[in-house]
């Protein structure tokens, strides 16, 4: 079985789960089923200048029908998309392929319901937003799963102890590098090897987490949910994580992504701290107790695994 079969067949596989979980979420809240997907078969079509032919009954029967059709062929692609990106060489782990297809499956809806004005994701609720993520990841894991295990009877073996200590690791640099941005940045300085460029890297490292203590505590310092704050954190949550990775020789593309979704929920953990915090005593103090959280982390992150991993030897 090629990549593309094994991939069509894990893409039908994670869309069979996601409908699965979709109706019956929409069996146990008695919710109505969406409208989007038939919503967006009249948009793409009308900016196409097709008309979908029929009225009344017929033609609200064909939108459905496309729209169901549509979903399909989406979540057929997407597995053929993640078997060629694995057997290009990224081998994700259970957790970051449940992650990463889920949230690309995720934007491959979401982005075009919003450029086409069909929905706007701002304003949903957070009923919304779980009866979204949480479909889209049990696809993620669907996908996954198949592609893992084809991959096993192909003679493809993964180190599952390396693997969950990466994962482990990525997730903790990544949370670190959203409470302080500094220490995704210094993770990936000194990943390399010991030396006196090491030595140099160290100084450097230093240098940025001090600077950020120091600022951390003006008052005047943008919040860190800023776009540019926020983007900042998650490209050195998911640096730091890759870096790390490269250093322990495991899969890169796994803990790039744990990283970034770590970095997220490390910056909105954080701002949620301050601001709970914030109205218990002096900022400062919480500040301080957030700076302890984030060094104690990146340190443990830091630590070099006690078993070297054999995975790359398969890779």
């Amino acid at each position: 079985m090629n990549a593309v079969t094994t991939g069509i067949v894990a893409g039908a596989a994670g869309t069979t789960m996601l409908d699965a979980v979709t109706y019956l979420d929409m069996a146990i809240r008695g919710r109505p089923a969406s409208t989007v997907p038939e919503k967006t078969v009249e948009s793409v079509a009308s900016a196409l200048g097709v008309a979908i032919p029929g009225r009344g009954d017929a033609l609200a029967a064909r939108r459905s029908a496309f729209g169901a059709l549509g979903g399909i062929a989406v979540g057929t692609g997407l597995g053929v998309a993640a078997a060629l990106t694995r057997r290009a060489g990224a081998h994700l782990t259970p957790t970051a392929g449940t992650i990463g297809i889920g949230l690309a499956a995720m934007a491959a809806t979401d982005i075009p319901i919003a450029l086409r004005g069909i929905s706007d994701p701002r304003q949903w609720t957070a009923q919304d937003w779980l009866s979204d993520i949480v479909p889209h990841l049990v696809y993620g894991a669907t996908v996954t799963t198949v592609l893992r295990q084809r991959e096993e009877t192909t003679g493809h073996r993964t180190d599952p102890a390396a693997e969950r200590s990466s994962t482990v690791r990525s997730a903790v640099i990544g949370v670190a590098s959203g409470l302080r941005s500094s220490t995704g940045i210094a993770a990936a300085l000194l990943s390399g090897a010991p030396g006196s460029v090491h030595r140099v890297r160290l100084v450097g490292a230093t240098a940025l987490v001090g600077g950020e203590l120091v600022a951390d505590k003006n008052p005047n310092v943008p919040s860190r949910l800023s776009p540019p704050a926020l983007t900042g954190r998650l490209i050195a949550g998911g640096g730091g994580a890759a870096a790390l990775s490269r250093r322990d020789r495991v899969d890169t593309a796994s803990a790039l992504i744990i990283g970034t979704v770590g970095a997220l929920a490390g910056s909105f953990g954080g701002a949620w701290w301050r601001q709970w915090a914030g109205r218990r005593m002096p900022d400062w103090q919480a500040a301080l107790a957030e700076d302890a959280v984030a060094l104690t982390m990146a340190a443990a992150a830091l630590r070099r695994p006690a078993l070297s991993s054999s995975v790359s030897a398969s890779r």
